[in-house]
């Protein structure tokens, strides 16, 4: 094979050149390269200073290689691809070209990530661009601007053919799958062999991967090889494939390329993006590829208005969706029926069910009759609402109006839209009508059917199905037993579910994953964790393999039974297995731990997941040093923080938090002090937990002085309006009402509605204490600020100064509310 490789290629390359010869566009450079082509470029002592493709091999990028004179590296530096290539796509070649060849010598694996543009921004900073929320429609500025020349110049693009059953691209696809032990002679050949591919051939080698990343690593791999150029519809067809994948950072890495290359573009290479953008869920991003549309000077068709419709819709922004809608249409771009299907579907997901229906009489005004796409949009959102009566009209207008007859596929659709909401019996009827009509059933429709039965916990109904089901010979599948069986376990029945997984062997199925994890979880609801730990541990002898949420349902039963012990086992399992359990899943068990007093018990049981490779993170931390905290083991937790900063992994404020509670609780204020400072000095924002959590310990050993010049430092980094309100709520709880007084002022700064439940709090305090004088002061500070005390305690603060002798302060206080105005109740 090598040796017909060697003659193809010598034989391609001198045909090329002496076309080139005849029409005079070789310089004697290059006719000095051909002729050392025909002569020794396949010599043993060939070697290509480029790209390393193995990823297995490491080899150095200037050992080994006896280069010939003329193909070293002169020539390399002055080209990277090959002529013929180029102009057998219709390009013609020239030096400005050569020169944007993006050129790396070495260091490159097939399987490594690279960047062949490497001025293009990140995701992050398009993300961090401001502009005006409607810059996006200025793209459709430009279709007016260039339609007439786009009808006029268009020139039909050649369409790729099937090459996938070429002997080449065959022998291509297999020499890709042993990329990972590959040697240098096996990455010639593979070399050798896209020299010789043409382009369409180029795409069926792409089309063939299973895995598109390994397609965008061969494209880089290739697009760097000497003497190769990928022809345009090779770029189109890898914008095709990766449109199909939520790879959008390499899809806009070859567009980009593209643009550099000046290589046309299309209006649909820009969809293809946008569609990219939008399975990866940067819903923005995708938008903004509307104004590096604008900015190419593309003019959008009609495509791309339907893809911009789609990913507005996506994002939630159905008004700006109508607007561009609208703005289509101004400038010229008929919608068709995708576009008006698009609009449906916002209009649904709006809650807007009547402009959805106004939208489908409209279409046929609109150029476009709706199909049934758009009628089966409209029921799934009537059937989500149950709303069966408006269904059936909606059947009847569809085939009347539109001559859409319904099919099975139409009532199949209403009957699993109906069944996944839970409306098992409008399910039922449906599937009768369906049946009357003559429209045969399969088993995915009773299943579904079963399933919401199942759901509601009516077992009866579901097993009627079933026999119903077994008497049309109809046999149900593994997914129909399985549901059966969640349904018994739902309702506690698990001798039922066990008689059902028997009828499930007795009639030739075999229970799967899904069927046990549901026995497992009916277990474990019913307390018997242990059994559920006993059938899972018997998983390989019955020939069934547990997944993540086999092993998390038993977990989380022997955590609510209290068998700690024998669920971190089970975790430890677990990651054994190569499942890992989430932080959430580990933070549970870690605070079972603690709150049953075994923070110790709880680190180790970290330490271990940690060590097997699972995610720890700042949570799992700080529950563990709140349960030394509880069990008054600072020094424990202390340690444990330093730990947290030697893994990486930084406390947050609820870490801070736990620790100054902790602190203070020992009356250790001069540390608490000084990790709060810590804190604020990180950057962190005190939460009104840890407002209250501080004023709480402070106020409680009375360090109100400490408290009040800490709070300042605190607030400093962001205000929190009630902070002085709960000191002095705090401290008459406490029953330290001088130091409360002094800290009125700070209250009455604001005079709010808090400020006056505050001040009434504090006189309500003097007033259990015998002291109605002081009482009284407070309530004479309030008039002061013009905040009117309430009414009531007022007059029985009266009564209670009369009482002690001083009545010039009791008829004073409530002369104060006539002065404001205010009648008395019994003046009323």
């Amino acid at each position: 094979m090598r040796k017909t490789l060697d003659r193809a290629f010598k034989s391609r390359v001198l045909d090329q050149f002496h076309k080139r010869l005849d029409i005079g566009k070789v310089s004697p450079f290059d006719a000095e390269i051909a002729g050392c082509l025909a002569s020794d470029a396949f010599c043993p002592k060939y070697r290509c200073k480029n790209v390393i493709f193995f990823s297995s091999v490491n080899h150095n990028a200037t050992s080994n290689l006896d280069t010939s004179p003329l193909l070293g590296t002169s020539l390399e530096e002055r080209c990277d691809f090959d002529d013929s290539k180029a102009l057998d796509a219709g390009k013609h070649v020239n030096a400005k070209d050569i020169a944007d060849v993006n050129y790396e010598p070495s260091g490159r694996h097939f399987g490594e990530s690279d960047d062949p543009d490497e001025d293009v921004e990140s995701d992050e900073e398009m993300e961090r661009e401001d502009g005006n929320a409607d810059v996006e429609l200025g793209v459709l500025d430009l279709f007016d601007r260039s339609r007439e020349d786009k009808e006029n110049k268009k020139e039909p693009l050649e369409e790729a053919r099937d090459e996938s059953g070429h002997p080449m691209v065959r022998e291509t696809c297999k020499l890709i799958e042993l990329r990972h032990k590959w040697n240098r002679k096996l990455e010639g050949e593979l070399r050798h062999l896209l020299r010789c591919l043409n382009s369409h051939q180029v795409i069926a080698v792409l089309r063939s991967q299973s895995d598109e990343r390994i397609a965008v690593n061969f494209f880089y791999w290739a697009d760097r090889q000497w003497r190769y150029r990928h022809a345009p519809l090779v770029y189109y067809t890898m914008l095709e494939l990766l449109s199909k994948t939520k790879l959008c950072q390499s899809s806009r890495r070859v567009l980009r390329l593209m643009i550099r290359r000046r290589i046309s573009r299309r209006p649909q290479d820009f969809a293809y993006l946008m569609v990219s953008y939008s399975r990866a869920g940067k819903l923005r991003s995708a938008m903004r590829v509307l104004n590096l549309m604008q900015k190419d000077g593309c003019a959008p068709d009609l495509c791309v208005c339907n893809t911009t419709i789609h990913v507005l819709i996506m994002a939630k922004r159905f008004e700006k969706a109508l607007r561009f809608f609208d703005r289509m249409q101004r400038v010229g771009i008929t919608p068709d029926v995708v576009t008006c299907n698009c609009l449906i579907k916002g209009f649904c997901d709006a809650n807007r069910v009547g402009d959805a229906m106004k939208m489908i009489r409209e279409m046929p005004l609109k150029g476009s009759l709706p199909d049934k796409i758009s009628y089966y949009t409209v029921i799934s959102f009537l059937c989500k609402e149950k709303r069966v009566g408006e269904v059936r009209d909606l059947l009847k207008e569809m085939k009347i109006k539109d001559n859409l007859i319904p099919d099975p596929v139409t009532y199949s659709t209403v009957i699993h839209v109906l069944s996944k909401h839970g409306h098992a019996d409008e399910a039922l009827e449906f599937f009768r009508e369906s049946e009357e009509k003559g429209f045969r059933v399969d088993k995915v429709g009773y299943s579904a059917i079963v399933h919401a039965f199942c759901l509601d916990g009516r077992m009866e109904e579901a097993k009627e199905i079933v026999n119903e089901m077994l008497f049309k010979g109809c046999l149900p599948d593994v997914v129909t037993y399985s549901a059966v069986v969640n349904g018994f376990c739902r309702i506690g029945k698990i001798d039922q579910a066990r008689k059902m997984l028997k009828h499930m062997y007795k009639n030739g199925f075999k229970p799967n994953t899904v069927t046990y994890t549901s026995l497992l979880n009916g277990l474990c609801r019913i307390g018997s964790s242990l059994e559920a730990l006993e059938m899972l541990n018997k998983s390989e002898v019955e020939w069934w393999t547990p997944s993540v949420v086999t092993y998390s349902v038993v977990m989380h039963g022997l955590r609510r039974e209290g068998k700690l012990k024998e669920a971190c086992e089970l975790v430890m399992q677990m990651l054994g297995n190569g499942f890992f359990p989430t932080t959430v899943e580990i933070n549970l068990l870690i605070h079972a731990l603690c709150r049953d007093g075994k923070p110790g018990d709880a680190k180790k049981f970290m330490e271990d997941c940690q060590s097997k490779g699972c995610t720890i993170n700042v949570v799992n931390f700080t529950t563990v040093i709140h349960g030394f905290c509880q069990e008054g083991d600072l020094e424990s937790a202390f340690s444990l923080l330093d730990d947290m900063y030697l893994s990486n992994r930084h406390p947050d404020v609820v870490t801070y938090t736990v620790i100054v509670d902790a602190l203070g609780k020992k009356g250790k204020f001069e540390k608490a002090t000084e990790l709060v400072k810590k804190m604020l000095h990180r950057g962190f924002i005190p939460t009104p937990v840890t407002y209250r959590m501080v004023i709480h310990r402070y106020c409680e050993k009375g360090r109100v002085e400490d408290l009040l010049k800490l709070l300042e430092k605190m607030l400093v980094r962001q205000e929190f309006g009630t902070a002085y309100n709960q000191v002095i709520e705090k401290l008459c709880a406490f029953g330290k009402l001088d130091e409360a007084y002094k800290v009125l002022g700070k209250v009455l700064r604001t005079a709010s509605k808090s400020d006056a439940h505050t001040c009434h709090i504090l006189m309500e305090s003097y007033m259990k204490k015998g002291l109605p004088l002081q009482s009284y002061k407070v309530a004479c500070r309030m008039f002061h600020r013009n905040l009117i005390p309430d009414m009531k305690l007022c007059q029985k603060l009266s009564s209670n100064l009369i009482a002690e002798g001083h009545s010039d302060e009791g008829g004073r206080l409530l002369i104060k509310f006539v002065e404001r105005g205010l009648t008395l109740p019994q003046h009323q």
